[in-house]
């Protein structure tokens, strides 16, 4: 049986660009006998020809500019401009879908419910589409399992994971052109955009300790080719817990800066239900380590990862050609207490929502900095609700491979500015 490299690859190296430059791309590749290679070694080729080529591996299509527009409801359908959907059904090794019922057994305690879900969730209508990732086997942190996984160590070859620092990336690092670059029609033609992973919500999809409102710590962390160190997209401290209910959004905290996908990334993480004092008496939500390797356009997926006490839901899509959005808000002339939900709407085969904020503003200040994967010529569309009465504005933003803009809001109780700053990486 004979292979092309770029099947190999999983569309990663060699794949004829989309949107390029004006420049001559290599169209051909050689074709190699696969033999005995299996889906390791093929992981493994990978990444070791996106460390080699992780410059030239960008696709450079940019689809049709998408007109800006203040309105949602407005924002201009894009199907007829794109090509025919792929089909989006993740690969086997890395999420099943499972046909039977969820069973999570819990142990003998007076405040755990007998099951954490009922029998028939998955015959229920509104559980489709929810996958299971292929957690790996003795891939927990707080035992050390993960340390020790000889395994996980052979085909995470270029990965330290005993080394927990966080990237020392910094969001925006090419905001700015440089002297290398050279424009086309607009486009800088020497920084590319590149693939990357978007994380679009994580929620508390069930947990048999109570009904009311837990306290969850821990953190989601995923590494990338960048750097392999962990880029945190949730980080909650035990002293300082959250309080989710069952079915809830749990707080993003991140990520730090965007997450390249031009070769698969591993996704840590350690969730606990603070339950006492001491530590020790904390129960496990989840723990271990799973590859991401979805490499194709596609709407959000939702991943459900399965813990002792509960599960929780990561919803996430593959960005092709995207650029990385830092955005920044302010807010200032603060004359009464209101409340503010904040949203960023991105691209993925269709508009899809990023809760960004959402709280209570009592005085002027700063609301942090939020990093979103957008297509390279798509709009990205800001929303945001406030105070009781629901008032909602919007602000559009194209993306583009460097610069930044800015946008205001004025109300009668407050002021808001917007900054989104534009960069490749």
């Amino acid at each position: 049986m004979q292979w092309s490299l770029v099947g190999l690859c999983r569309k990663v190296v060699f794949e004829s660009p989309h949107w390029r430059p004006r420049a001559p791309v290599l169209r051909e590749s050689r074709l190699i006998t696969a033999g005995t290679l299996n889906f390791n070694h093929l992981d493994r080729l990978s990444r070791f020809f996106s460390c080699c080529w992780s410059t030239v591996l960008a696709r450079r299509d940019g689809p049709t500019m998408a007109s800006a527009s203040a309105y949602f409801n407005h924002l201009p359908s894009r199907a007829s401009d794109m090509q025919p959907h792929h089909l989006c059904i993740p690969f086997a090794s890395v999420a099943t879908r499972c046909t039977e019922a969820l069973n999570t057994k819990c142990m003998d305690t007076s405040n755990i419910r007998e099951k954490a879900v009922d029998d028939d969730i998955y015959a229920n209508p509104a559980a489709r589409g929810i996958w299971f990732p292929h957690v790996y086997k003795n891939s927990t942190h707080r035992d050390g399992a993960i340390y020790e996984n000889m395994n996980l160590r052979k085909e995470w070859f270029d990965v330290d994971i005993t080394d927990r620092t966080e990237t020392l990336l910094e969001p925006a690092m090419l905001s700015k052109a440089t002297e290398e670059c050279s424009y086309d029609l607009g486009y800088c033609l020497f920084h590319f955009p590149r693939h990357m992973l978007q994380f679009f919500s994580v929620t508390l999809a069930c947990c048999p300790v109570s009904n009311a409102p837990l306290q969850l710590y821990g953190y989601i962390a995923v590494r990338d080719l960048r750097d392999w160190m962990l880029n945190y997209v949730v980080n909650h401290s035990r002293d300082n817990p959250i309080f989710v209910q069952q079915g809830s959004l749990i707080e993003m905290t991140g990520p730090k800066r965007a997450i390249d996908m031009v070769s698969p990334v591993l996704i840590e993480f350690d969730m606990r239900i603070k339950n006492g004092e001491q530590e020790k008496d904390d129960l496990e939500l989840i723990d271990g380590a799973f590859a991401f390797r979805d490499q194709w356009p596609c709407k959000s997926t939702k991943h459900r990862i399965n813990g002792k006490y509960g599960a929780i839901d990561i919803s996430l899509a593959y960005i092709e050609h995207a650029v990385e959005a830092t955005i920044e808000i302010s807010i200032s002339e603060v004359h009464m207490d209101f409340s503010l939900s904040l949203s960023s709407y991105i691209y993925v085969l269709e508009y899809e929502e990023i809760s960004l904020f959402n709280g209570t503003i009592g005085q002027s200040c700063g609301q942090g900095r939020f990093v979103v994967a957008v297509m390279m010529d798509t709009v990205m569309l800001l929303k945001f609700k406030v105070g009781n009465d629901n008032v909602v504005r919007y602000r559009t933003f194209k993306a583009k491979q460097h610069g930044s803009e800015s946008r205001k809001i004025k109300l009668h109780f407050a002021t808001f500015s917007v900054k989104v700053t534009w960069s490749t990486i």
